[in-house]
This record gives structure tokens, sequence and C-alpha cells, in this order.
């Protein structure tokens, strides 16, 4: 009977097209239609944390003698897969395509508006 080994997680970075402070729009689960600004990208597990959607609450006990627990809200992280670039513009989510400049250096353009995002 063969061995089996638990599966293990991939350490190796995803080269996401979505970066810090793009403003994004949810395409699918509880927050489908939501926009935000990314806070926070995590490229090993190509995830994404965006401002106001997947909020979760979370309770706090006290850390010191004399002070109240508390309940925190937070953002929990999205998959990358779930999310669109939105142009504010054009009120539109798009794909992203990766175009070389002349001078060798790679922009990110909105396949629907042929915006410029770098």
């Amino acid at each position: 009977m063969p061995i089996t080994t638990p599966k293990q997680k991939t350490t190796q970075r995803i080269k996401m097209r979505i970066h810090k402070g793009d403003t994004v729009q949810v395409i699918t689960g509880k927050d489908k239609g939501k926009t935000g600004e990314v806070l926070r990208t995590l490229p090993i597990e190509n995830r994404v944390i965006v401002q106001g959607v997947n909020i979760r609450t979370r309770h706090v006990k006290p850390t010191q003698e004399g002070e109240s627990g508390r309940i925190v809200t937070e953002e929990a992280s999205v998959h990358a897969s779930n999310v669109m670039l939105y142009s504010n513009n054009k009120k539109i989510a798009s794909r992203v395509a990766l175009v070389v400049e002349k001078d060798g250096s790679k922009k990110r353009r909105l396949k629907k508006t042929g915006e410029l995002i770098d």
C-alpha cells in the first residue's frame, strides 16, 4: 500500500495583475458587485484584501486587568480570481492586458476601455 503524505502548501509566489491601491469589483460570492480599494495582496496564497468586502467579526479577549473585551470587524481575504479591476471613469470592470512600451517597460491596460493603469 502506498504511503500518502499530507498535501503541502506551495510557497511559490504567484504573479498577480492586481496591486495594492487598485480599485476592484467583486464578481462572485456574497459580496458580488461591491467595489473597493485593494488594501493588501497575498501573492503566495493568490488572495487580496479589499476595503469593505468580506467583513468578519472577531471577539477579542481583554489583555490587561481592568480592560474589557471588544468586538472587532475586519476585512478577510478574497481569492484574486473573484475580483476584476474596475475603471472609475467608465464605471465598468475589465480584464487586464500587459502592454510592453517602446522603451521596454511593462504597463497594465484594461481590455474593455483601453485605459492604462500604471
